[in-house]
């Protein structure tokens, strides 16, 4: 008994370690990313093919301390059965990298508002239903939310620090991103339904992808080329690039964790606030601008996703089941038989007395 209420009272610190975990993870992998883009914005191909190199050197040393990490063995017919969630997760991952290069910091979640609207989209498109009304007036909410950032007066306040491909890129990213999360369901069952595995499958085959795009489009011979520069800060690059790689992987972790400790609910606010933190974060750090319009979107778009998080909490709720309600309702009837019992009771008390007193009169 003292030890579940030691572990009932230390539950909320875990949980506000976990979140905050969480939270610090996001914004130092976006922050730290909008630094290296902005140092060698020539390079975004291959600063991306690094961190996912990283993520995977460090899920084999992770297999090494503990055995909880299990690194898949490879097998052909698996990495093929892979390969469609493998190849929309690392266009998701170009795009993602590309928009964050072409907009501001504090613009990124604007840019890629149409995830949660797309992903419902996509969602009911699969299994063939219509959602509810609260799921799609909160995917309204967040679309009025985009369209209400990039809408062609807030664009000419935004040229500054972004661009409109950037947002294009944000857009693509966004279905991406949709498409993957649908497809991560269906491809659980080909990693044993390990989403650590599932997370080398895919690190390791969107770096094996990403490797001959790198080549193509010459940035390695542009990397060459840089070094030689002495006015390339290269150490941001390296240092940006190891500090990604390694909160890549933390990230990955942290959601895991902050998902399985916290609610949906406490996970979606905790976002929310990420939101919030990296708009000003963004404005303090890279003097991103923040106008009317870019913060009425970010607060559109926040509040309807919190109210969707909120929706389906209600929607999926237990319910009673049939038993349950078998019994509640001979419970109800039994209450109504005792009560009819009493009123027959009482009605026999009632004359008794009745007759009783005319007895007495007379």
């Amino acid at each position: 008994m003292a030890s579940a209420t030691k572990n009932d009272a230390t539950s909320p610190w875990k949980i506000a370690a976990v979140v905050s975990f969480y939270m610090c993870a996001a914004l130092v992998m976006v922050f730290v990313n909008k630094a290296v883009l902005n140092s060698s914005p020539e390079l975004p191909l291959l600063f991306l093919f690094i961190q996912l190199d990283i993520a995977v050197v460090l899920l084999h040393a992770a297999a090494l301390l503990t055995s909880r990490v299990e690194i898949p063995k490879f097998d052909l017919k698996t990495a093929q059965k892979l390969t469609p969630v493998t190849l929309v997760n690392v266009i998701g991952l170009v795009f993602n990298i590309l928009c964050l290069r072409g907009v501001a910091a504090s613009f990124f979640q604007i840019a890629r508002g149409l995830v949660l609207p797309l992903t419902i989209a996509i969602s009911s498109a699969q299994v063939r239903s219509v959602p509810s009304w609260r799921v799609m007036g909160a995917a309204l909410a967040v679309t009025l939310g985009f369209f209400l950032g990039v809408a062609p007066g807030a664009l000419s306040t935004l040229l500054p620090d972004t661009s409109k491909l950037g947002i294009v890129y944000g857009v693509l990213s966004s279905l991406f991103i949709a498409v993957h999360s649908v497809l991560i369901k269906a491809s659980l069952p080909y990693a044993n339904n390990s989403t650590i595995q599932l997370a080398y499958w895919q690190n390791l085959g969107s770096a094996l992808f990403l490797a001959p795009v790198i080549l193509l489009q010459g940035e390695t011979t542009r990397f060459q080329q840089l070094t030689r520069l002495p006015e390339w800060n290269g150490h941001v690059f390296a240092i940006g690039s190891i500090v990604t790689g390694v909160f890549g992987f933390l990230l990955c972790v942290a959601g895991l964790l902050s998902i399985k400790v916290t609610s949906p609910v406490t996970h979606m606010f905790s976002s929310a606030a990420r939101s919030v933190i990296q708009t000003l974060l963004g404005v303090w750090l890279f003097g991103d601008i923040l106008t009317t319009n870019r913060a009425a979107s970010i607060f559109v778009i926040t509040l309807g996703t919190v109210y969707y998080t909120w929706a389906k909490t209600v929607e999926s709720a237990p319910r009673p089941s049939q038993g349950d309600r078998d019994a509640e309702a001979r419970a109800g009837l039994m209450a109504q038989e005792e009560g009819s019992d009493d009123e027959t009771r009482l009605e026999e008390i009632i004359p008794a007395s009745g007759e009783k007193n005319e007895k007495g009169r007379v």
